[in-house]
């Protein structure tokens, strides 16, 4: 009876080669790559999402400040740190402050005593809005204002204002504003020493942000 020779079994279990497994981790290093590649795309874009919610949170935020405190002008003047009369409201370059009026609505939780009217300021400083509010109306020389840093990276604040000889023209149940008298300053005339400067009838605030360049908004004082 003839003996069947043994199959050898290097052929039916062999391995890879080495060629073969390098090209296997050529592949899985392909792969690899490409899905890091995806995986760091979306996180950068993640987190450029959620930088730009936070920004448009932040601008939005400095506009409330803003309207809510123009919307609530009270045409009240105030007593300076050295004793002169401010107006009610001044601004533009030839003014102290860029933009500076008084206001009511002035909230206190804890209910202290102290009157609902406050003295505001805004202006621009270190590239930043800074909306400063005094604890009394009438300043005394040691009266420090609280600071508020608003926003930041903010190269201008611009302020227009209009003045109350503007024609106001109605239609139907809205006014009109002729808004080609605009002016950038609004101060008390030198010249006539105790004359009352009386509040314009708007004011156009413009804003000039790096990343999204100058927004403007126009706000109707009250009683307006």
């Amino acid at each position: 009876m003839r003996r069947r020779c043994p199959v050898s079994l290097s052929h039916r279990q062999r391995g890879f080669t080495l060629i073969e497994v390098l090209i296997a981790m050529a592949i899985t290093a392909v792969v690899a790559a490409i899905a890091y590649r995806i995986f760091a795309t979306v996180l950068v874009g993640a987190e450029r999402t959620e930088a730009s919610m936070e920004r448009v949170y932040e601008v939005n935020r400095a506009w409330m400040f803003i309207s809510r405190d123009l919307e609530q002008f009270v045409g009240r003047p105030v007593r300076d740190e050295f004793g002169e009369d401010e107006p009610a409201m001044i601004g533009g370059p030839a003014a102290r402050f860029t933009l500076a009026f008084t206001r009511s609505g002035w909230f206190d939780p804890m209910g202290n005593p102290r009157p609902e009217l406050q003295r505001v300021n805004y202006r621009v400083e270190d590239g930043a809005l800074w909306r400063d509010s005094f604890p009394v109306l009438d300043r005394g020389g040691n009266t420090e204002p609280y600071e508020t840093r608003l926003l930041e990276e903010v190269d201008d604040l611009q302020v227009l204002f209009l003045p109350p000889t503007t024609a106001v023209r109605t239609v139907g149940s809205s006014s009109e504003l002729d808004t080609r008298q605009w002016q950038d300053s609004w101060v008390a005339d030198t010249s006539q020493p105790g004359s009352l400067l009386e509040p314009p009838l708007a004011v156009e605030v413009r804003l000039l942000l790096r990343d999204w360049g100058e927004m403007r908004r126009i706000y109707v004082l009250p009683p307006i």
